[in-house]
């Protein structure tokens, strides 16, 4: 599950006057994943406290390099057992008994799915709809609440109580310590849960006018969103493996297939038309390429704007496929294969590029592969009108395990392994203005798995006489190899496309004198003559 849809906050207060306590825990939200851990170090143990913060130092940091085989269940209980095992032989190695004991619970919430354990008496709540669930289990001894039965360091070996659960919007997870429950009823904690772990502390603290018998902690948990690819990946839907000419789908009749791969056709419903895209056959057995698909699906269903075309999925479909309003045009591609666009459509294509990104930022995505095939031109009251298209290269900010994107559109720093972001992205408009408005690419054709040499690229007016001097500075800056001189942001890019008066000159590093300044190039010249002239007129006089 994305971080944005879980609101998470923490808080801890030591018992009495002391200034610190045997509590300790930590929150980590990962890209798809949120970790949570609760522990309390053991009050008789000498070294509770710090075993309270190996513990869950120790989980958090695991669960930063979770092996890609081991399922959630494994690895919680794998890293529980691992740091169990090193306490314990820590504590018999300095003091022959068990100083290094804590109890501990741990939750992750991974897709639209709950995964939790503990080991002692701190415990995990689920409030939903008002009611509250205990979902952990109560190591103590029958008829001792206060005295632990088991915890993590104080024998060989380990019992954890593990559990799973699906989760719901309005969902509130609450991991504490039993300072916390122990001076709040089920109905109290209810009530002050929705407030956060802050403000259900302290009212804790409130209840013996803060003089907390107990160290007191909790964690909470707030779902605001379920999981949108999770939630359509569970839809019981087929991914039809062949599809031809007159396959009728929900009522939407195949009527021409627009790639070679047969998975996206144009489709007439009721004498209207679509563009329908169908999930890789490959999605069926493949969990990563039906993830890419549904993030593509969804992409193109909330990313609403003028820039792109119309897209929905159907509330009724039997089949993995979403639609597209048909475009009436031609790709970019396709019309430079007749003609270069004119200085002004330049422009507007080049505005038009970057409102969409700038749009986009505001999801925290990028396009990631700009370039002509995904560019559609629409003639409209005798103007071109630009569209973009390819929902399913819309990637993630700054992520660098992403491949989108096209080699000869590619900056030069994505060809090592650098994250996708607003110079990369600035890096692809200005290859494909250039192309739009030359015909040409700045470092020629890159071809997949190409090593590419990034020289000094040839101005685009000395292709195309008729771009003025302050576009093609700005086309330049926007390819230049050097990163740090690129611009670095939309904003300036914007800036400057809509005040052609403020572009200053911009040369690469070989450029010639001649060329960055030619008026003081002939000046120069002209002394240099002058004096050599000069010398010349005074050796014949003598």
């Amino acid at each position: 599950m994305s971080k944005n849809n879980i609101k998470t906050s923490g808080f801890s207060l030591a018992k009495r006057k002391e200034l610190t306590g045997d509590d300790f825990y930590e929150v980590k939200q990962l890209d798809d994943m949120t970790i949570a851990v609760v522990c309390d170090g053991v009050g008789s143990a000498q070294e509770g406290a710090l075993a309270a913060k190996k513990v869950t130092l120790h989980l958090i940091n695991n669960f930063k390099n979770l092996p890609k085989t081991w399922s959630i269940e494994k690895a919680i209980k794998e890293f529980i057992t691992s740091i169990n095992s090193i306490l314990y032989a820590q504590s018999i190695q300095e003091y022959e008994r068990p100083e290094y004991a804590t109890t501990v619970t741990v939750c992750v919430i991974k897709g639209n799915r709950l995964y939790g354990a503990n080991a002692g008496d701190s415990r995990i709540y689920l409030l939903r709809d008002n009611k509250l669930n205990q979902l952990s289990y109560d190591h103590n001894e029958d008829g001792m609440a206060n005295v632990l039965s088991n915890a993590v360091g104080i024998s060989e070996n380990v019992e954890i109580f593990y559990f799973e659960n699906s989760i719901q919007k309005d969902d509130k997870i609450l991991l504490c310590s039993d300072g916390l429950y122990s001076l709040m009823s089920n109905d109290t904690l209810s009530k002050n849960i929705p407030n956060g772990a802050y403000q259900l502390v302290r009212k804790a603290s409130s209840l013996v006018e803060d003089n907390l018998p107990d160290d007191t902690t909790a964690v909470v948990l707030e779902i605001l969103e379920t999981d949108y690819i999770e939630s359509m990946k569970n839809l019981n839907l087929i991914i039809p493996e062949k599809l031809k000419k007159g396959d009728i789908i929900d009522s939407y009749e195949l009527t021409h297939s627009l790639i070679q791969n047969d998975r996206t056709w144009l489709c007439k419903k009721n004498n209207q038309e679509y563009v329908i895209k169908f999930a890789p056959y490959e999605a069926i057995e493949n969990e990563k390429i039906l993830d890419l698909y549904i993030k593509e699906a969804w992409n193109a269903k909330r990313l609403k704007a003028g820039f792109f075309p119309k897209s929905f999925i159907p509330k009724q479909r039997s089949a993995r496929y979403y639609l597209m309003t048909k475009l009436d045009g031609i790709t970019l591609k396709q019309y430079l294969k007749k003609r270069n666009l004119s200085i002004d459509e330049a422009i507007n294509l080049a505005k038009t590029l970057v409102s969409m990104e700038e749009f986009l930022l505001k999801f925290n995505l990028v396009h990631g592969d700009i370039k002509p095939e995904n560019i559609i031109v629409i003639q409209r009251d005798g103007k071109k009108i630009f569209k973009i298209i390819d929902f399913g290269s819309i990637t993630e900010i700054f992520s660098i395990t992403n491949k989108a994107g096209t080699p000869s559109y590619l900056a030069p720093e994505r060809f090592t392994g650098s994250a996708i972001n607003e110079k990369t992205e600035i890096f692809s408009i200005g290859v494909t203005l250039y192309e739009a408005l030359t015909g040409k690419f700045p470092y020629g054709e890159i071809e997949p798995f190409q090593n590419p040499n990034f020289g000094m690229p040839k101005r685009a007016q000395k292709l195309n006489k008729n771009i003025p001097s302050w576009l093609d500075s700005l086309i330049l800056r926007a390819i230049t190899a050097k990163e740090e001189l690129r611009y670095s942001n939309y904003s300036h890019l914007r800036f400057e496309l809509e005040y052609p008066e403020k572009v200053k000159p911009f040369f690469s590093e070989n450029t010639p004198l001649f060329e960055r300044n030619p008026e003081l190039t002939y000046r120069v010249g002209f002394i240099i003559s002058l004096i050599i002239n000069c010398i010349l007129f005074i050796y014949i006089l003598k």
